[in-house]
């Protein structure tokens, strides 16, 4: 895991550097390395129809974080179609992919550069769920960790290679 600069001096302040650091500086690296490795047939295979693809998994990456914190945390209006995120069957290359992937990152690193840390506490209400703020970002880092993993096994699954990502 990359380090936070360490500059924070209040508890809320370092979660949110930590969450900024981990989506930008742990996330989205190892998502990169499992991109330079996959065909877009990789990234749009599935094992089997009640599966996803990678490339619905980053599609629903997106979505989420875009409700979750650029939406939810961030106050910003945001138009989702949560099925279509499932149901695309190759509709986009990787490469459109993962620039959508970085402008969402972008997006909701800004909203959390934003985020007031006296905020964290107050109530939100996103997906029909009365949150916290601290709760949202909390749910979409993880939610976030969770498919990681899940892209890592699949890029191992169709590349046969040991990715060497996680220490």
């Amino acid at each position: 895991m990359k380090p936070t600069a360490g500059l924070s001096s209040t508890s809320a302040g370092e979660f949110i550097d930590v969450s900024r650091t981990l989506l930008a500086g742990d996330y989205l690296p190892k998502l990169q390395q499992c991109a330079e490795l996959l065909t877009d047939d990789d990234l749009w295979w599935r094992p089997n129809e009640s599966s996803n693809s990678i490339g619905n998994m980053l599609l629903h990456l997106c979505g989420n974080l875009r409700d979750w914190i650029v939406g939810g945390v961030g106050g910003a209006t945001i138009e989702r179609d949560r099925s279509a995120e499932f149901s695309a069957r190759g509709s986009m290359p990787l490469d459109d992919l993962m620039t959508e992937v970085k402008s969402t990152l972008r997006d909701v690193d800004r909203a959390l550069a934003d985020l007031k840390e006296d905020s964290l506490l107050e109530q939100i209400e996103v997906q029909g769920f009365q949150v916290t703020r601290l709760q949202a970002v909390y749910h979409a880092i993880e939610h976030f960790g969770y498919h990681l993993g899940q892209v890592v096994y699949v890029t191992k699954l169709r590349t046969g290679k040991d990715l060497e990502i996680f220490p």
